[in-house]
Order: C-alpha cells, then sequence, then structure tokens
C-alpha cells in the first residue's frame, strides 16, 4: 500500500527525477541508461552489494537482449566469457532427439549467469559512471504515487533515519518479493495469476555440463533439466510436488532420479558432483495489468512473473529495461512522453507472448508424467512433430529464441 505522505520536516529529504527500487538486471539497466544520458537517478536496495553479486539466478539470454545491451555499452564482458548455444536435446521413450534451433534461423542464445551481469551492471552503474545506488537499506515506502511529486523513503542502515527521496518517477524494480507491487491500490490494477500444481527441485551442482547443450528430459517419473553455468558449476531440475521439502532429496536420490530422468541410448553418463543449492519453486505466473500507476512504472518480476520454464523471465525484466530506460530519457531529456504513455502495453505484448509459450511449453515438459493417458499420448505426439514437421520445428525455434526487439 501507499504510505502517507511524510510530514513536512520529519526526513531529511533530497531530490532525484528517478528512483529506482531494485538492483537487479532491470533496475540497474534502467539506472545505466539514465546515467549514460545524464539523468539524475537513484537505485536502492534492500540487500547488500556482494548479495546481488553472488545470488544465484537464470543465466540464459536472448540474442536480441545482448544486441540492445551491447548497443549501450553494458555487454563487454558478456561477449568475452558467455557460452553461446544454438541447439538443445529432448530425451523421451527412451531416445535422444537433437533440436539444432541455430541451423533453423541463424540465431543462438548467450549463457551467462545472472550474478556476472549483475556484478557487470552494477559495476558500470557505480563504478564507471559515478551512479548513486544505495544497498542495504530497510523499510522502503512509497508516497504520493499520484502526484506530480511522488517519494520513496527508507530506512538508513547506517544512521537508522527515514530519509525522503522526492522524484518524479519511481521505477519498481524490486521483483516479486518487493514492495512497489503493493503500492498499487486495490482495484487499481488487475492481477492475472496462475498455478500450474507442479513443482520444480532446483540444484546446483560443482560438476562440469554433461553435454554441450541444454538438456529436456520427458519422462514418466517427472521432468528432469540439465543446463550449463558454467565450465564447473550445472544447473539441473527435478519436477516434484508443489512445496516438497528439499531435504526429502538427498544426494544419491537427486542423481538416481537425474539418471532416470536424463537417460537415453547412446548417452554418456552424467558428470555428478556435489549439490551447492537445492530448492523446491512451484510454478505459477501473473501478470500485472496495467503496469504503470500514477508516476509508478513497473519492470521485471515486479510487474509479471513467468516461471523458469522456457527460461524468459531475464529476458522480459531486460526488455522492460530498455523500454523504460529510453522511455524516461526521452521524457526528462525532450519532453517526449510518447515512451511512458506507451510503455505498459509495449512490455505486456511481450509478456503475453512468453506466458503463451511458457504454458505450451510446460504442458510438453509435465504430460507424460501426469497419469493421464490422453494426455501423454497428445504431449508425445507434440515432440515427435517438432522432429518430422519443418513448420513445426520452424515454429518452435522462433518462440524459444524470442522475438527479435530493436530499441
Amino acid at each position: 500500500m501507499i504510505s502517507p505522505s511524510p510530514r513536512p520536516g520529519s526526513a531529511p529529504e533530497e531530490r532525484r527525477r528517478v528512483v529506482v527500487v531494485g538492483a537487479g538486471p532491470a533496475g540497474l539497466t534502467v539506472g545505466n541508461i539514465l546515467r549514460a544520458a545524464s539523468v539524475d537517478c537513484v537505485v536502492l536496495e534492500t540487500e547488500s552489494r556482494q548479495f546481488i553479486e553472488t545470488r544465484p539466478r537464470a543465466g540464459v539470454i536472448e540474442e536480441w537482449a545482448v544486441r540492445a545491451l551491447g548497443q549501450r555499452g553494458l555487454a563487454g564482458n558478456l561477449l568475452e566469457r558467455a557460452q553461446v548455444h544454438d541447439a538443445c536435446e529432448f530425451r523421451f521413450g527412451g531416445e535422444r532427439y537433437r533440436f539444432s534451433y541455430g541451423e533453423l534461423s541463424g540465431r543462438h542464445h548467450y549463457v551467462y549467469p545472472q550474478p556476472l551481469l549483475v556484478t557487470d551492471l552494477v559495476r558500470e552503474y557505480a563504478d564507471v559512471r559515478g551512479g548513486d545506488i544505495r544497498c542495504g537499506v530497510r523499510d522502503v515506502r512509497l508516497h504520493d504515487l499520484d502526484s506530480d511529486r511522488p517519494a520513496v523513503s527508507y530506512l538508513c542502515p547506517e544512521t537508522g533515519e527515514r530519509r525522503v527521496l522526492r522524484c518524479d518517477f519511481v521505477a519498481g524494480c524490486d521483483g516479486a518479493r518487493g514492495v512497489t507491487r503493493d503500492a498499487i491500490p486495490p482495484g487499481r490494477a488487475r492481477i492475472a495469476r496462475q498455478a500450474d500444481g507442479i513443482g520444480w527441485l532446483a540444484l546446483l551442482s560443482e560438476a562440469p555440463p554433461s553435454s554441450d547443450c541444454v538438456l529436456f528430459g520427458v519422462h514418466p517419473h517427472g521432468f528432469a533439466g540439465h543446463m550449463a553455468r558454467s565450465p564447473e558449476v550445472t544447473r539441473y531440475y527435478l519436477q516434484c510436488p508443489p512445496g516438497d521439502d528439499p531435504e526429502n532429496w538427498p544426494h544419491e536420490r537427486v542423481w538416481a532420479e537425474l539418471r532416470t530422468r536424463l537417460g537415453a541410448a547412446g548417452a554418456p553418463p552424467l558428470m555428478e558432483g556435489r549439490l551447492i543449492e537445492k530448492r523446491v519453486l512451484d510454478m505459477h505466473h501473473y501478470v500485472v495489468e496495467p503496469l504503470v500507476h500514477g508516476r509508478l512504472l513497473l519492470a521485471g518480476d515486479a510487474g509479471h512473473l513467468t516461471a523458469p520454464i522456457a527460461a524468459k523471465g531475464m529476458n522480459l525484466a531486460l526488455h522492460d529495461a530498455f523500454l523504460l530506460g529510453d522511455a524516461l530519457v526521452a521524457y526528462v531529456t525532450r519532453g517526449d512522453d510518447s515512451g511512458l504513455d506507451g510503455y505498459s502495453d509495449a512490455s505486456l505484448r511481450r509478456v503475453w507472448d512468453y506466458q503463451e509459450f511458457s504454458q505450451w511449453l510446460s504442458d510438453v515438459y509435465h504430460g507424460v508424467a501426469s497419469g493421464d493417458p490422453f494426455r501423454a499420448g497428445t504431449t508425445l505426439a507434440r515432440l515427435r512433430r517438432l522432429f518430422t514437421s519443418p513448420a513445426s520445428a520452424a515454429a518452435f525455434a522462433e518462440q524459444y529464441l524470442g522475438a527479435a526487439a530493436a530499441f
């Protein structure tokens, strides 16, 4: 909820054109775009800088997003260090089916863990461009969003006193558990939600990748996924009941299920290693419509969440950041408000497109394990069609890679 306006003189006030709440990929990209245009801004983050630079998160970035980062001088390390993937492999019915989407489309993915991207972005924003970032803040509150002088207040971690930042706009980039989305009064936005009733056990293993591409295991025991994160670390997923306890999955059980669900004729054995992360993700989705309330503009997971089924979340966050950063710069520097007026609609077109593809892919991943023979049969029919129909293959490749975007 929006907090009451701070009383005059009740707390020290500063003035900024834009306050960005949240220092993830969306918030830091917006901050960098604003700094490059000399727009006065500040980024607020509740966690420490060390935490945001090491927090395990996604690692698949679509080609159009990397190109847009490069155009803004934000992709130097990424282009030097990222892995390039142009194929994935489905395993079902005891066989391996390689899908070479690079050959079909001439396009590819980049694999670059989110902590590395965040490290690059915060270094560019704070250390190179001299941007104001305040980490470890507490009790962030939003005020006067319907006015032309909104404010964000917070408790200073050093002094414990409340400070107030008056601004023209608030960019809400603080993720699914942040405060900015909750600042929209009831009835002022529609939140569309869906829970899939499926859990994924998310695992990080200190082991090199077992394949040169992403693996999708579609098995009666449940889905399994293999995604490289670095030459030394691999991300795995195992379908499990929603709300399951990670402690129900000791080392031996995890690797036994991975071997079963990713097993296929001629496949090399998995490279096993110590599990350094185990957590259960319940597959759910939401979309806030519109993404704008007064002078508050939501971006990334603050405004929409897509489960990691299709590796779209970070790409949607970056898409929002490019749209929003450019729109704010146009308004502040030229008085052009067309980008801000069209921001929500432009973002949500891609959001809903990616949500639809994630739902389609969820049906493919989980249908065989549903316990419904009819659903299992149609799932296998979809999979076989990918490898027998050029039209189906081309359509899948286009959605899997993400539609190109120009900024």
